[in-house]
């Protein structure tokens, strides 16, 4: 594997860290869940009962033993446990372990990190027992000390079961076990010595083991060379492009928002245009009142030859409702948000990086939705168009967040909307009968991989000349793991990719529902929050959206011999005289 590879791979591995906002937003979810609805539920009711009776029978040397398992599991035992831990992973190994220190100081901090959120927004008070050690100040649920030991001595277990290559097999597995059986200890001595309830242990044995298999997945676990999802049509490789080929010629257009192209990258993107033959540079900022800037005045002469885009999907999307087509093709410097668009065109992550790959490469024509509303004027999108629970996401999420945490800051958004109240919904697909349904959320996608690979539309293709259409409907705290559990099952390695054909399917108890066709039209019983590729449009009844096969031309990166498949396709109308082979992004 070459060193582009390599950090290549790095990249996606550590892509999955995306999962432990998610994780905190479920377990925010379970905390809300034990001290609302279910508090006078079996078996949170039962719990009182143990409590009392676990408090009646102490003695003898169950109080010592539980409070050196408490004090083992404590903040400063655990920080320095894991110092040492690491330390000696390094001298050990003469620094060739550095991904496994990583591993175990990194569960051990995002294991904190992840339960001092979750008390941010869960307050439970401890049980009405007399307690042994002295109460702290944070929440009951989850049990800080347990989710500690996990991270600490589950990821030591971790190490040992997947590294540890000296001593007998038997000696290893009884270290792992013996290891693995501290964390429960500690969860029974913290309902012994009356600091927690039973579902606060659990809940913090939940966490620390989520931590566990985030971290060990982005930092240990490998993963497949080949990428992930459905494959889409390639670009021919810049030599069979006389037509298309980056060079000399012509004016460029940059298009550059200015939050999230500083003036240090716009000068990167300057020096690679410049390196790729476009000494010829206009440039225009985007505002608000102008989400393309001055556009279509530039394009308007027809001297344009190429569009770069400097900004997120937004910035993408005002820019592709301009020129979806004309023919001029556009370059995207992937530097907002999310940059859905890059991620599922599987460019570079650095902006400056992305330009320059896409332009040794040639292009390929893909899919826009048109979409027609109440309300606004019709327009396009590239990535998706949603109503419902995204929308609320979105709109929720302020700049000020994003700009400082990206696009995890939808996923704190998300939190505050898993309660929202269903919609009453109807759908009609290609012309067809109207479906009645009930959803906290519809998404139409032109491509359908989310942050971290996360692929919510997993048939979506942005040169298949239809969408994919996923209807969420979880009910209740046992729907949303379903629906959480189905999506993350296809980060796994080795998952089988779907077969994009089916019309219909209904997954994970029904908490998912896919669609496919080419014109999809929705209408809500009540106005509902919209959105196009994260831009939030007025509320209103009906979203309706229509493929425009091919309508957008797009620099991508050149052909990837090792990647190639089997099969090529013929380029859409307007490239009939080329054959696109496949391997790129784009190749099937």
């Amino acid at each position: 594997m070459r060193p582009g590879q390599r950090a290549a791979a790095g990249v996606g591995r550590l892509s999955a860290l995306w999962l432990l906002p998610v994780q905190a937003a479920l377990m925010i979810g379970a905390g809300l869940l034990v001290t609302g609805p279910l508090a006078d539920r079996w078996p949170v009711t039962a719990e009182d009962g143990v409590e009392h009776a676990l408090a009646a029978h102490r003695g003898g040397p169950a109080v010592p033993l539980s409070e050196w398992l408490s004090l083992l599991a404590g903040t400063r035992s655990v920080v320095t446990l894991t110092a040492l831990a690491v330390v000696a992973l390094l001298l050990c190994s003469r620094g060739r372990w550095c991904r496994e220190a990583a591993f175990l100081a990194g569960t051990v901090a995002a294991q904190s990190a992840v339960f001092l959120l979750v008390t941010v927004f869960v307050e439970r008070a401890r049980p009405q027992v007399p307690h042994l050690d002295a109460a702290p100040p944070t929440s009951s649920f989850p049990s800080g000390h347990v989710g500690a030991s996990v991270a600490l001595f589950g990821g030591l277990a971790v190490l040992t079961a997947l590294r540890a290559r000296s001593g007998p097999p038997w000696a290893r597995r009884a270290m792992t076990g013996l290891l693995l059986l501290i964390p429960v200890l500690v969860a029974v001595s913290r309902v012994y010595r009356g600091m927690h309830h039973p579902s606060d242990v659990l809940g913090g044995l939940l966490n620390g083991t989520a931590t566990l298999l985030v971290l060990a997945h982005a930092l240990l676990l490998p993963r497949p060379s080949r990428p992930s999802g459905p494959p889409v049509a390639a670009p021919a490789p810049a030599d069979r492009l006389p037509a298309a080929r980056s060079g000399p010629g012509g004016r460029v257009v940059v298009v550059r928002h200015p939050h999230g192209c500083g003036p240090d990258l716009a000068e990167r993107v300057r020096e690679v245009l410049r390196g790729h033959g476009h000494p010829d540079q206009e440039w225009t900022q985007t505002s608000a009142e102008q989400a393309a800037g001055d556009l279509a005045r530039r394009i308007a002469d027809g001297d344009t030859a190429l569009v770069v885009v400097c900004g997120g999907d937004g910035t993408v999307r005002a820019c592709a409702e301009l020129l979806a087509g004309t023919g001029i093709p556009l370059a995207v410097v992937p530097c907002g948000t999310g940059n859905l668009l890059a991620r599922n065109l599987r460019l570079p992550a650095d902006p400056a990086e992305a330009l320059a790959a896409a332009l040794s490469g040639g292009t390929a024509r893909i899919d826009v939705g048109r979409v027609h509303a109440d309300g606004p004027h019709p327009a396009r999108f590239t990535v998706m168009a949603g109503a419902g629970f995204d929308a609320a996401m979105v709109d929720d999420a302020s700049e000020r967040v994003k700009r400082r945490l990206g696009w995890a800051a939808y996923v704190l958004s998300a939190a505050r909307h898993l309660g929202d109240p269903r919609m009453r919904l109807w759908i009609r697909l290609d012309g067809g009968p109207e479906l009645r349904r009930r959803a906290r959320m519809v998404v139409i996608g032109n491509v359908g991989t989310l942050q971290g690979g996360l692929p919510l539309l997993p048939g979506a293709r942005p040169d298949s000349g239809r969408f994919e259409v996923v209807l969420l409907d979880p009910r209740g705290a046992r729907g949303w793991l379903a629906a959480a559990g189905h999506l993350g099952a296809r980060l796994l390695p080795g998952r089988p990719a779907p077969d994009p054909g089916g019309r219909h399917t209904a997954v994970a108890g029904g908490a998912l529902e896919y669609f496919a066709a080419a014109r999809v039209e929705l209408r809500f019983a009540r106005p509902q929050p919209r959105e196009l590729d994260g831009d939030v449009i007025d509320t209103g009844t009906r979203l309706s959206a229509e493929v425009e096969p091919g309508a957008l031309r797009i620099w991508l990166p050149p052909h990837t011999p090792e990647r190639a498949g089997e099969r090529a396709r013929t380029a859409t109308a307007g490239d009939a005289d080329r054959t696109e082979p496949a391997g790129h992004p784009l190749g099937r």
